[in-house]
């Protein structure tokens, strides 16, 4: 069994992190409704039904902790009231139900360390047992390069499929495959031979996608898709779709 497998049907994943087991979900965005109805998009807030879908995966994996894989915020500068008590609820019920949190700071969370009430780790990333995680949106740090699996977001991977008819569907995937040393120059030597590398979906379907099969689109992260050229895209029912090179 990998030491990351998909919950299947959801954008989240179960990792085994030393002695605990840890639900990993990334692209939380609390609070994005309000950064969309200021771009004139009317559209009342899914707090609760996020924070709901969150709990039903943890009564499923009974995890030890729940990681955010950075962007736990959608903010960036200083959140407002309702954002910032999604988010405060969301974290106070998760210590009632005796998880525990680990946010992997994002380009999106902002000074949340000064307020959040859970651990906070520095935007390079952390390694727990042998598996790495960052958010993606900077180089991750030596430790997490050094793991057998490297966890990433930032990127909202989704494709677009479409059918003989001309209909057509977005779908949120999972990018995974093997860890390139080269991408990474100075930081080349951490990376462990056949490590892995694993983009996931993003756990809000509001906040926008990076279209992997859609001519002309561009990745987010500075080491995508060098750092894993041949990765391949599988949908959250784990269906397979194929090679996903640069496009």
């Amino acid at each position: 069994m990998s030491l990351v497998e998909p919950v299947p049907g959801e954008p989240a994943a179960v990792a085994e992190v030393g002695s605990e087991r840890a639900l990993v979900v990334a692209d939380f965005h609390a609070g994005v409704e309000a950064a969309l109805r200021a771009e004139g998009v009317s559209l009342d807030s899914r707090a609760d039904e996020r924070r709901e879908r969150l709990f039903s995966l943890v009564e499923r994996v009974a995890p030890d902790r729940v990681i955010f894989l950075g962007d736990l915020m959608h903010a960036i500068g200083d959140p407002g009231g309702a954002e910032r008590g999604e988010i405060e609820v969301l974290l106070e019920r998760l210590d009632e139900r005796g998880v525990a949190a680990t946010l992997v700071k994002g380009n999106h969370d902002g000074a949340i360390e000064s307020w959040v009430d859970c651990e906070v780790t520095d935007g390079d990333g952390i390694r727990l047992g042998d598996v790495g995680f960052a958010h993606g949106h900077t180089w991750p740090a030596p430790e997490v390069l050094s793991a057998a699996v490297v966890c990433v977001g930032h990127e909202h991977p989704a494709v677009r499929l479409t059918d003989e008819v001309g209909g057509s569907r977005v779908e949120r995937v999972w990018l995974r495959g093997p860890l390139a040393r080269e991408a990474f120059a100075e930081r080349a030597a951490s990376v462990r031979a056949g490590a892995e590398l694993v983009v996931f979906p993003a756990f809000n379907d509001l906040a926008g996608a990076t279209w992997v099969n859609v001519e002309g689109q561009g990745f987010l992260a500075p080491f995508l898709p060098e750092a894993s050229p041949s990765a391949e895209a599988y949908l959250l029912d784990g269906t397979r779709l194929g090679e996903y090179p640069a496009v």
